[in-house]
């Protein structure tokens, strides 16, 4: 993946959440476009917050695929 072709899906309006299919067959979620960063200095790389509030640093080569609009399955609720 390209750091243009990142760009435009984390900034398109409305966000969609994502998730980015990693290499290895892990995958990241950016569920707020907050979650994102962008390296100053190194167009390939990125950080991802994570939800435990650790912080994934990704080269753009090792990402897959993008899967945009993906939401986390809701729970059912117990009656």
């Amino acid at each position: 993946m390209t750091i243009e072709q990142l760009r435009e899906i984390h900034q398109a309006r409305p966000f969609a959440p994502f998730r980015l299919q990693l290499a290895d067959g892990n995958e990241v979620e950016v569920s707020h476009p907050e979650t994102l960063a962008f390296h100053p200095k190194n167009p390939r790389s990125i950080a991802v917050a994570l939800p435990n509030g650790a912080v994934k640093v990704i080269d753009l080569l090792l990402v897959t695929a993008a899967h945009i609009g993906y939401t986390k399955p809701r729970r059912k609720r117990r009656k």
